[in-house]
């Protein structure tokens, strides 16, 4: 279905200095001014986008006969360009350095390697780090999936759950330890993970760690784990602060780089004017009862605005809920499986609980606040235009 460029009924937008905003959590206090021209981009046109051919299809690999089964299983066929290139060094044993855009299949490019190593070396050990709790779980989830059967243990250690089941976990020894890098450094400090063993160790979306304030944190944990280890660092930017990570805390690595430009090129993304805080929701409203906007991820500034904005939609008759840092991890959990299965159909979240949100058929992203910076606006409307679709973007600007 085609979709018409949404503009707002009456006036076009005055584009002046950038206001400050309140800080959300221990991120910047003001806002990077972005010229409104950078949220207007119209999608391109699969025809206009190269194909990338793989050089492997998956049962090329030489992986674990319990991986090849479980891919084969799960329909796993041709590779995506992250997978292709990162795959074949891993299982090598190489450090993995990988640039690739948010949603290009990294969970995959690392894990298949990962437990690889794993399952044909007894002695070794893996830890992944995640900047977020949801992202943890997503990857969990993955690992649990393709390494059905193969008898290697795990433990997930986020924030916002009890601690006693993770106690009991690693009580168990187990090999692959994955989570946020805030509790993992807990239970280094609390004397309840050694991480001297693990000899694996996985960075996911480490610009995002590192923008989030984790760089303390981080290498700290890479100081305390085995000296000599293979490291995977994946990262949608190399920006100076993700360069010096890598740099220090991998050895003659590998660096693949498959990222296609600044946004998804799946993304039609437009701007909606509005004047008063009054026309700014009477202009949502009327967006989001379009019908073709049917699987909605809209952003907002703060913990209290996002709550706010939940309850207004739900009171306008829109099956809405919201996610953020300051809820039990039991809501969040909640909030995205109703989302992921359809039982409502509108999340509002702030940036931070939106991180590692990874379902392929949001069809709409809408910033009802401005992100802080140009980067969060990528990362933002990634999350829609996946898995070949066409995605949508909309950012709200006063006029």
């Amino acid at each position: 279905m085609s979709y018409q460029t949404y503009r707002p009924r009456n006036a076009k937008p005055r584009y002046g200095t950038s206001r400050s905003s309140r800080p959300t959590g221990n991120r910047r206090s003001t806002k990077q001014y972005i010229h409104p021209s950078k949220f207007v981009k119209p999608a391109q046109l699969k025809a206009d986008i190269e194909v990338y051919t793989p050089i492997n299809v998956f049962a090329d690999f030489s992986m674990h006969p319990i991986l090849h089964g479980n891919l084969v299983q799960k329909g796993f066929v041709s590779p995506t360009p992250i997978q292709d290139q990162a795959i074949p060094h891993g299982l090598e044993g190489r450090d993995v350095v990988g640039i690739a855009n948010t949603g290009t299949g990294k969970t995959i490019a690392f894990a298949i390697p990962v437990l690889h190593q794993l399952m044909n070396n007894r002695s070794s050990n893996a830890l992944i780090m995640a900047p977020t709790r949801e992202l943890a779980q997503q990857i969990e989830a993955e690992c649990r999936m393709i390494a059905k059967g193969s008898g290697l243990s795990g433990t997930l250690l986020i924030g916002g759950t009890s601690m006693g089941p993770q106690l009991n976990g690693l009580r168990n020894k187990p090999r692959i330890v994955i989570g946020t890098p805030g509790r993992i450094k807990d239970h280094i400090t609390r004397g309840t993970l050694e991480i001297s063993k693990f000899d694996i160790v996985v960075l996911d979306e480490v610009d995002r760690m590192l923008d989030m304030g984790f760089v303390t944190d981080i290498t700290f944990i890479l100081n305390a784990a085995a000296p000599k280890r293979q490291s995977f660092f994946f990262s949608a930017t190399m920006d100076p602060k993700v360069n010096v990570i890598m740099r220090n805390f991998t050895s003659d690595p590998i660096t693949i780089s498959v990222k296609t430009g600044d946004t998804s090129d799946a993304v039609e993304q437009d701007i909606v004017a509005y004047n008063t805080s009054s026309d700014k929701i009477e202009q949502l409203h009327e967006l989001l009862n379009k019908a073709e906007v049917a699987k909605v991820l809209v952003f907002d500034e703060t913990q209290r605005s996002v709550e706010r904005l939940s309850r207004e939609l739900q009171a306008r008759g829109f099956k809405a809920d919201d996610i953020h840092g300051g809820k039990s991890q039991g809501q969040r959990q909640r909030a995205l499986r109703s989302f992921r299965d359809n039982n409502i159909r509108i999340l509002v979240a702030t940036d931070v609980a939106a991180r590692g949100i990874d379902i392929i058929d949001i069809t709409h992203v809408i910033n009802y606040s401005q992100p802080q910076t140009y980067d969060d606006y990528i990362h933002r409307i990634g999350r829609a235009g996946r898995a070949g679709r066409t995605g949508f973007a909309y950012t709200f600007v006063q006029s």
